[in-house]
């Protein structure tokens, strides 16, 4: 009997929250302005120049949006948890293998310590072969500002311009993502 009322409450927790079109799922809130232009309710400059922003790729190497000169590229922030995450990946697969060398995809985790154990098991499941990384915390308060729900997507243009972030995923949300690489790839 004291294992049923915890799994009562185990299945209707798990019943709620598997319905189609996951909202975004929340994971912290920095402010942030994009090209150094503020959005509402953040706070006035990016912490340093974007082009200075980088990342930290899972073999330990950093890169920073200035290596990427030249190409479009997509900046990915999501975790293994995270239901609109995964139903995002598939087609930024489809993104990257449309435009090839001229696009080019790296996924941000940002799901914590307690996340990244489960992350080779995510990628085999999900058949990822795009490189992934870890955000410094500027360039993920860059992106996120006060929004704190993932996935977010950014994408530059070949000047390492921001072209368009984007929160959440969904059939509107494809369309939306669609427009911004093109116009990222071909300077739209």
């Amino acid at each position: 009997m004291k294992f049923a009322l915890p799994l009562v409450i185990g299945l209707i927790l798990a019943a709620v929250s598997c319905r189609p079109a996951a909202a975004p799922v929340v994971v912290g809130d920095k402010p942030v302005s994009i090209n150094d232009v503020p959005l509402k309710d953040s706070q006035g400059r990016a912490m340093k120049p974007i082009h200075e922003m980088s990342w930290t790729g899972m073999d330990g190497t950093i890169q920073k949006l200035k290596d990427y000169r030249g190409k479009a590229i997509v900046l990915d922030f999501w975790a293994t948890y995270c239901p609109p995450c995964i139903e995002e990946i598939p087609h930024l697969k489809e993104l990257k293998a449309r435009y090839g060398d001229d696009l080019v995809l790296v996924g941000l985790h940002v799901g914590g310590e307690e996340d990244k154990p489960k992350i080779p098991e995510f990628v085999e499941r999900l058949k990822i072969d795009y490189p992934l990384a870890y955000p410094e915390d500027a360039l993920t308060s860059f992106i996120f500002g006060n929004d704190s729900a993932i996935p977010q997507t950014a994408i530059f243009d070949r000047e390492g311009k921001l072209v368009k972030k984007i929160t959440g995923f969904s059939e509107p949300i494809r369309k939306e993502l669609d427009q911004a690489v093109e116009k990222a790839v071909n300077g739209e």
